[in-house]
C-alpha cells in the first residue's frame, strides 16, 4: 500500500471523525434532538399564549411566556393570528415591548399578522398608524405591498382606501394579480353593491386577468345571496368546461342555499357531482345533508359518503423505496380552519376549552427528513389522525418520498385508515413528481379491492404526468385505468381527452396527439374550442403549418365560430414561426368576421410583416386598426387549453343580467 494513499486515507478518516464530533456536540447543544420535537414544543408554547390571552388575568402569565427560550417571531406570528381580537393582540405586543429583559425585534411576518388582526377587528386608526410606522422604517426593512394594503383595508371594510390603493396598483404595476379584483368584487358583494361587483368582474376580463376559482366562488355566493339559485348553478356547471376546479366553498354555498329553500332535488344532483369531483365533505355539509335525509330525500346519503369513515380495504399498501428510486427527479380546502385538529384532549384554563394548535405546513416541514427519531417523536405526540388532517399534511410535503413514508406510516396509527380522499391526494402528488411505480402500486390496490376513484383524480393524474413528462404513464391511465371511476359522461370524456392531448404535447408526442384527435372524432367526441386552440398553438410554434391548417379546417367543420382569442393564438403562432404572410391572411379573416386583435397582437403582426419585407401589409394592418378611431382592447379574453371568449362572455351575461334592472 503506497504512502500517498495512506496519507489520503488518514486525512479522510480525520475529517470524518471531526464531522461526527461536530454533529454530536451540535446535537447536545440543540435544545431538541429533532425538528418535530422543536415543532411540538413550539406548539405547546403557542397554546399557552392562546389560553393566556383568553384568561381573566393575562398579565399574570404573559410575561413568563414571552421570556420562554422558544419564544421567537414564529411563535408570536401564530399567537397573533390565533388571538381572539385586537385588544388581546395589542396587549401581547405591549407586554413584549415593556419587558425589560426582552431583546425581541419584529419581523415582516409578526407585523403583517398584527395588521391582519387589527384589520379584521375594524381598528382602522391603529392599522393606519402601524402602516405609517412600517413605512417610516421604525421596524427596519419591513415591506408592504399593494396587495397587503388592499387585503387589510378590505378586511377593515374601508372601501374608499381599497379603491384608492387598487387604482394606484393597476396604474403602477405591469402585472395585476387576479386576487386584487377578487377582493374588490367580494367587498362590493358584501356591501350590497351588486352592479359595482359585476363591473369589477367585467373589468377583470377586459384588463386581461384570467378569473380563477375564487372569482367564480364570489359570483356563485353573490347569486345565491340574491336567491338567483338557477343562475348560480348554471355558472357552477360551466366551470369544468373552463377547466376551473370546483371547490368545497362553492358546494357549501350552493347546498346551504338550496337546503334553506327546500330545493332538495338540486341538492341530490350536487351530491353526485361532489363524488365526481372527489370533494371531501365538510362538517357543515354533512349536517345539511342529514337535514335533507330527515326530510325524506337522499335516503342513501350514508352510502354515498361512506368514504368519510375509515375504509379498511386500502390500509395495507406498502412499497419499499430503494436508493435508485430516491435519486429520481421529481387549488385549497376552502371554508376550513387550518389550525384545527380533532385532538382527543383540549387545553383548559378559566373554564375555556381550546383545541390544540396545529399548522399542517410547519408540521410537514418538520417531517421532511423522516428519520427514526422524528417518527418516534411523532408517535409520542398522540395526534388523532383524521382524513382532513392527513390530506392537509400530504398537500404540504415537498418530497414525494417523505409523503409516501408518511402515507404508509399513518395507515398503522390507531383509529385511522386511509380512504379514497387520502389516496387521491397522494396519487396526484406522486404523479406530479413522476413516481409512476408508486401510482401504479396504488391503482393496483384500488383495482383488486373494487374501490372507485373520482373522475377528477384520473384527470389530475393525466394532467400531472404532463408536468413530470411521463406520456406513456398518462396513456396507460387513460386507456386502462379510467374504468376505476365508473361510467363517464360524454362531456367528461371530452375533458379527459383534452387533458391527455395537453400532456402529449408537453411531452413532444406529436404523432400520438394527432392519433388521439382522430380517435376522439371516431368515437363521436368533438374537441372543444379550447382544445383546438391549445393544439394549434403547439403545432404553429413547432412550425408544423400543415397540421395547423388541418386543425383549423376541423374547427370550421365542427360548427365552431373562431373567436377573437383563437385568431390571436394563430396569428402569434404564425409570427413566431416566421410565417407573417399566413398571419396577415388570418388577420383579414378576423377583420371580416367583425373581430379585432388586441394591441400586443397587432404590434407583433406589424413587426413580423416589416421584418419579412411586407411593408404594404404592415401599413394595411395599421390603417385597419386605426379606422373610425377603433380603440383596440387591452387584452382578448381567453386562455389556451382552458377558457374561451365564449365561456367568459356567457358567465358575464348570466351574472350581469341578474342585476341589469338594478344597474339601470
Amino acid at each position: 500500500m503506497s504512502i500517498p494513499f495512506l496519507r489520503e486515507f488518514n486525512r479522510l478518516t480525520f475529517q470524518f471523525h471531526i464531522q461526527i464530533q461536530i454533529r454530536f456536540y451540535t446535537r447536545r447543544r440543540d435544545p431538541f434532538p429533532t425538528k418535530i420535537c422543536h415543532y411540538l414544543n413550539r406548539a405547546k408554547l403557542i397554546d399557552s399564549i392562546r389560553l393566556s390571552l383568553r384568561s381573566k388575568n393575562p398579565n399574570s402569565t404573559l410575561p413568563n411566556l414571552i421570556n420562554h427560550r422558544l419564544f421567537d417571531s414564529f411563535v408570536l406570528t401564530h399567537a397573533l393570528r390565533s388571538a381572539p381580537g385586537a385588544n388581546s393582540a395589542l396587549s401581547l405586543i405591549n407586554t413584549i415591548e415593556n419587558a425589560k429583559s426582552s431583546n425581541f425585534s419584529h419581523t415582516q411576518n409578526t407585523l403583517h399578522a398584527l395588521a391582519t388582526v387589527l384589520a379584521k377587528s375594524g381598528r382602522c386608526d391603529e392599522l393606519k398608524s402601524l402602516i405609517d410606522d412600517i413605512r417610516s422604517k421604525r421596524f427596519g426593512n419591513v415591506k408592504i405591498s399593494f396587495m397587503n394594503l388592499i387585503k387589510w383595508y378590505a378586511e377593515a371594510k374601508d372601501i374608499d382606501s381599497v379603491i384608492e390603493i387598487w387604482d394606484r396598483y393597476r396604474v403602477e404595476s405591469k402585472i395585476v394579480c387576479t386576487e386584487s379584483y377578487n377582493i374588490v368584487m367580494a367587498l362590493y358583494v358584501e356591501m350590497g353593491k351588486d352592479f359595482e361587483a359585476v363591473g369589477v368582474f367585467c373589468k377583470m376580463v377586459d384588463d386581461g386577468s384570467v378569473p380563477n376559482c375564487r372569482s367564480y366562488s364570489i359570483i356563485i355566493e353573490h347569486l345565491v345571496k340574491c336567491r338567483k339559485f338557477f343562475e348560480a348553478i348554471e355558472v357552477f356547471n360551466l366551470l369544468p368546461l373552463m377547466r376551473i376546479k370546483r371547490t368545497l366553498k362553492q358546494y357549501s354555498v350552493l347546498i346551504d342555499g338550496l337546503v334553506g329553500s327546500k330545493m332538495f332535488d338540486e341538492v341530490g344532483v350536487l351530491v353526485n357531482e361532489m363524488q365526481v369531483d372527489g370533494i371531501l365533505p365538510s362538517r357543515t355539509i354533512s349536517l345539511l345533508l342529514q337535514q335533507v335525509k330527515e326530510e325524506g330525500f337522499l335516503k342513501d346519503v350514508d352510502e354515498l359518503f361512506g368514504e368519510i369513515c375509515p375504509d379498511e380495504r386500502i390500509k395495507n399498501v406498502r412499497f419499499s423505496i430503494d436508493s435508485s428510486d430516491e435519486d429520481e427527479d421529481e387549488n385549497e380546502d376552502e371554508g376550513e380552519n387550518e389550525n384545527e385538529n380533532d385532538a382527543s384532549q383540549c387545553d383548559h384554563v378559566d373554564g375555556i376549552c381550546l383545541k390544540p394548535w396545529i399548522d399542517p405546513r410547519s408540521l410537514a416541514s418538520a417531517l421532511q427528513n423522516w428519520s427514526p427519531d422524528e417518527v418516534s417523536a411523532l408517535e409520542d405526540a398522540k395526534f388523532v389522525w383524521t382524513t382532513r388532517l392527513v390530506c392537509k399534511i400530504l398537500r404540504s410535503f415537498n418530497s414525494p418520498d417523505t409523503a409516501w413514508n408518511f402515507f404508509c406510516w399513518v395507515a398503522d396509527q390507531p383509529g385511522f385508515t386511509h380512504n379514497i380522499y387520502t389516496v387521491q391526494r397522494i396519487m396526484t402528488l406522486l404523479a406530479r413528481h413522476g413516481r409512476t411505480e408508486l401510482v401504479d402500486k396504488l391503482i393496483y390496490k384500488i383495482r383488486i379491492e373494487g374501490m372507485r376513484l373520482p373522475f377528477s383524480t384520473i384527470r389530475l393524474i393525466i394532467d400531472f404526468y404532463g408536468i413530470s413528462k411521463h406520456a406513456d404513464a398518462a396513456l396507460k391511465v387513460f386507456n386502462d385505468d379510467r374504468i376505476l371511476c365508473g361510467s363517464i359522461s360524454k362531456v367528461n370524456l371530452m375533458l379527459l381527452y383534452s387533458s391527455l392531448l395537453r400532456t402529449l404535447t408537453k411531452c413532444g408526442r406529436d404523432s400520438d396527439a394527432l392519433e388521439m384527435v382522430d380517435e376522439m372524432i371516431l368515437n363521436g367526441i368533438c374537441p372543444d374550442i379550447q382544445t383546438f386552440s391549445g393544439l394549434m398553438q403547439y403545432f404553429s410554434q413547432s412550425g408544423d403549418i400543415k397540421t395547423v391548417h388541418k386543425l383549423f379546417t376541423m374547427v370550421k367543420q365542427s360548427g365552431f365560430e373562431p373567436d377573437a382569442y383563437l385568431f390571436k393564438v394563430l396569428i402569434e403562432g404564425y409570427c413566431k414561426s416566421k410565417r407573417a404572410a399566413l398571419a396577415w391572411k388570418l388577420f383579414e379573416d378576423m377583420k371580416n368576421s367583425g373581430l379585432m386583435p388586441d394591441s400586443s397582437t397587432k404590434e407583433l403582426l406589424v413587426k413580423s410583416l416589416w421584418r419579412e419585407g411586407r411593408r404594404r401589409e404592415a401599413a394595411a394592418v395599421e390603417e385597419s386598426c386605426g379606422e373610425v378611431n377603433v380603440v383596440l382592447p387591452l387584452a382578448l379574453p381567453g386562455h389556451v387549453w382552458t377558457i374561451s371568449s365564449a365561456d367568459l362572455t356567457r358567465v358575464h351575461n348570466i351574472y350581469s343580467n341578474c342585476f341589469a334592472s338594478k344597474g339601470a
